[in-house]
């Protein structure tokens, strides 16, 4: 699976802002590529709304990749946990992301992400002598540095 690596966008400004705002406000929205109309379904249509409303508020927007549909199977038996890190067997429906998921979803390097789960301040499950995050512990991290204004 390839991932792209996180994008980042100012936000828009001025009369910008605010025709994006008064057209946000229809709530009906269509898609254009190349000319081309399309209605997006709706979870993919909610992301590109929130995308755009960020943008008219003025907010920096990152964009990166998840992990997809492959990076949801567990990596297999074996292997604890770090200090302070995950409780063992991911439950139902939760996914274990390689490093390279973790690092790309949480928009840092793969050695920042490795330092973060060493320290225990992302919790880490090991499978065998491999790393795995759950999606969940790294979208908290994000949170909790945006929450921080960082």
């Amino acid at each position: 699976m390839s991932q792209h690596p996180p994008t980042t966008t100012a936000g828009l400004h001025g009369r910008e802002a605010e025709r994006l705002a008064q057209a946000l406000a229809a709530r009906d929205v269509t898609v254009f590529v190349d000319g081309t109309a399309l209605r997006l379904p709706g979870a993919a249509r909610e992301a590109v709304l929130d995308l755009l409303a960020r943008l008219a508020r003025g907010e920096e927007v990152t964009v990166a990749s998840g992990p997809g549909d492959a990076a949801t199977a567990p990596a297999g038996p074996g292997g604890g946990t770090a200090p302070g890190g995950g409780d063992g067997d991911p439950g139902p429906g939760e996914e274990l992301l390689t490093t390279a998921q973790a690092a790309a979803l949480a928009g840092i390097s793969h050695t920042y992400l490795r330092n973060l789960s060493t320290q225990g301040a992302i919790p880490v499950q090991y499978r065998g002598t491999h790393r795995r995050f759950r999606a969940a512990d790294v979208r908290a991290w994000v949170a909790a540095q945006g929450a921080r204004g960082r």
